[in-house]
């Protein structure tokens, strides 16, 4: 891994009625990587973690949460360092 420390922040729009599932499946396989540091809210999830290891986790759940819950809309903000202090 890089060893570089970031900050990422999640929201997802999944674009069906019945939403709640998808966002619930995302944070549920977020939260089973080693390395990763989880903390959702109301409105988002946020993501502490190695740079490096935060990007290949987002790029494998949101492929895999259009594979199967269908279209979503992801905004998604990056801080470098742990914002947490």
């Amino acid at each position: 891994m890089s060893d570089q420390r970031a900050s990422v922040e999640v929201s997802l729009y999944p674009l069906q009625t019945d939403y709640k599932p998808a966002i619930r499946d995302f944070i549920a396989r977020v939260q089973k990587v080693d390395g990763i540091d989880v903390l959702p809210n109301d409105l988002s999830t946020q993501l502490f973690g190695d740079f490096a290891l935060l990007m290949q986790t987002l790029e494998r759940e949101l492929a895999r949460s259009w594979s199967e819950h269908g279209k979503g809309v992801f905004v998604v903000k990056f801080i470098p360092g742990d914002v947490r202090g």
